[in-house]
């Protein structure tokens, strides 16, 4: 790994140095419900919601992957069933919407369901009607994850939806800030490798991990 590109130690460093970035004084006027979009954000969520005084939880999501590729993702379907696809993928593979929309079905059924079951005894993330969301990760690649749930945050017609990220691509950028209302980062990337290459230390995290980041 080139140390020269290693911005963050680990996640809660990245947490605090977002604080750093987000109008924590400002959005502490109002309450703020701070959600991660995957696994390795939820740690970053929890610190950052601490801060806000705010209720954190985690948004339940699975990639859809192009037959026989299973390295090519080309859809997201989160626990409220909103698919987003890629489009540019989808049509240069050909791949059918039809095959899309079943294999989403399949995945939330066989997995997303499941794991709602057990984080919340079968409860989907709380209604977000009128309320200030803040969806954090511990970095975007393809931004197809972030894109997903900010969809299903306006679905559930959330008053504001801001994103908090350490780090993105820059190609990123103007498609969240298209539908979101504020995006706060501390890089951007022109040329933008994987998310654990800027990191020191950014260890996988599991299902069990998320339980006990929650309960802790």
């Amino acid at each position: 790994m080139n140390s020269d590109k290693v911005y963050f130690k680990n996640r809660e460093v990245a947490a605090y140095r977002l604080l750093d970035v987000l109008p924590i004084d400002s959005m502490k006027l109002e309450d703020w419900t701070v959600i991660s979009s995957s696994y390795g954000g939820f740690e970053i969520a929890k610190i950052i919601a601490k801060t806000l005084n705010g209720k954190f939880d985690i948004m339940f999501s699975e990639k859809i992957y192009a037959p026989n590729n299973e390295e090519c993702e080309i859809a997201v379907v989160t626990e409220h069933e909103e698919v987003l696809i890629h489009e540019e993928l989808v049509k240069s593979f050909n791949i059918s919407l039809d095959y899309i929309y079943a294999k989403s079905k399949q995945v939330f059924e066989e997995s997303i369901v499941k794991k709602v079951n057990r984080f919340r005894h079968g409860e989907r993330i709380e209604k977000l009607e009128d309320k200030n969301v803040l969806i954090v990760d511990e970095g975007i690649n393809t931004g197809l994850t972030m894109m997903a749930c900010i969809k299903t945050a306006i679905n559930l017609k959330a008053k504001s939806i801001s994103v908090a990220t350490p780090i993105l691509p820059t190609a990123s950028i103007p498609t969240i800030e298209s539908i979101a209302d504020d995006l706060y980062f501390i890089k951007k990337l022109d040329h933008f490798v994987e998310i654990d290459f800027y990191y020191d230390s950014l260890e996988e995290l599991s299902f069990e991990d998320i339980e006990k980041i929650n309960k802790g």
